[in-house]
């Protein structure tokens, strides 16, 4: 894709954090980007804001859907195509964490973590799948960098990040004969609303949400021949502990 203006996006959990920062990145590309978040209002108003700027001539739709349930993502995916008529490349955005020893970590929050992080890109990439294969666009998933190291509390969220990892993997190997590239990638700490975090100037250090998005827009303007199918990214100099 090494022209992205006219392309279609569908951003999980794009709203706010990561999915907004890649939104607006792909929108100064030119691409058509649809955001969902779980409120049709966060979506809608997020969304207003992505097409405030007077410098992108893309346009943004938001879309009330949950990952966590397979008919809302298919939904979503057809809402898409009936506004676009095409899809061109998903980002598998959507996260939630819940940190807690093994002996305080509640049912309730090990399946909302695993529902939306590991669950909800399994049906994402099986609502959108199809779409892709006619495009032969481009699946991206947001993992972490936890997942590949554990750390105490850390249960739920590893298992779903680890898994993520390897689901995306597998998914890449899949699909990469239909001519649909697939890749993860791996953030260490970012500047973002995860975990009811509030960004602030003492994030200056971490990951910002830009230079996720100007990572995703490399990705999918990369030569086809090549797939950095496992992205790891971190701040280069975290503060000293």
């Amino acid at each position: 894709m090494s022209s992205l203006k006219g392309k279609v996006a569908l951003i999980t959990g794009g709203s706010k954090g990561i999915g907004f920062g890649i939104a607006e990145a792909l929108l100064h590309e030119g691409v058509n980007v649809a955001i969902t978040s779980r409120k049709l209002s966060a979506a809608r108003e997020a969304a207003t804001l992505l097409n405030s700027n007077s410098d992108v001539e893309a346009m943004a739709l938001g879309i009330e859907a949950d990952v966590r349930q397979l008919e809302s993502q298919q939904k979503a995916v057809q809402t898409v195509l009936e506004q676009f008529n095409q899809l061109d490349i998903v980002i598998a955005n959507a996260g939630v964490g819940h940190f807690a020893s093994i002996e305080e970590l509640t049912p309730d929050q090990w399946h909302e973590t695993i529902d939306t992080n590991l669950t909800g890109v399994y049906y994402t990439i099986k609502a959108s799948v199809e779409a892709l294969k006619q495009s032969k666009g481009y699946f991206i998933s947001i993992s972490s960098l936890a997942g590949t190291n554990f750390f105490a509390r850390g249960s739920a969220y590893n298992a779903s990040k680890f898994g993520l990892t390897g689901f995306t993997q597998a998914v890449m190997l899949d699909l990469r004969q239909h001519d649909v590239k697939v890749s993860t990638i791996m953030p260490g700490s970012v500047a973002t609303y995860f975990n009811n975090h509030v960004p602030n100037d003492s994030d200056a250090w971490k990951i910002q949400i830009e230079d996720l998005g100007e990572l995703v827009v490399d990705l999918v303007k990369m030569n086809p021949r090549t797939l950095p199918s496992k992205i790891e990214v971190r701040p280069s100099k975290p503060p000293v502990k």
